[in-house]
């Protein structure tokens, strides 16, 4: 993967973040309200920006580094994905498959914690 795409993909994470977090306050806040689900939409919301944020930081640098950075995006679709659907369709069993996502994120941030080169221009 090079930079620009990584940087590119990155930016669109960031940009759903926001949108569906606006999203969830404005467009959802009755849905979300009547299936009692607006704090995991919220939760889902956080992790994804957090972790949008580290991919852009991530594909800033040279050269990306991949297994990190998949993690991250892993992480997001799976973690926040999961809590998103939960939130708004109220089927429980969606939950089950959020720790696979919260796995993928601790893979990303445990990459970082044993190659220190990573923080390197």
């Amino acid at each position: 993967m090079n930079n620009s795409v990584a940087i590119r993909i990155s930016a669109l994470m960031g940009f759903l973040a926001v949108a569906l977090g606006a999203f969830g306050a404005h467009g959802l806040k009755n849905l979300l309200t009547e299936n009692a689900t607006a704090a995991i939409w919220e939760k889902a919301v956080l992790y994804h920006a957090i972790h949008a944020i580290m991919l852009f930081i991530l594909a800033g640098r040279r050269p990306v580094q991949s297994i990190p950075w998949l993690c991250f995006f892993t992480g997001i679709l799976i973690f926040s994905g999961s809590l998103y659907l939960l939130a708004i369709t109220n089927m429980r069993w969606l939950g089950a498959i959020t720790p696979i996502g919260g796995v993928s994120l601790l893979l990303g941030w445990v990459w970082l914690v044993f190659n220190p080169q990573v923080g390197e221009r």
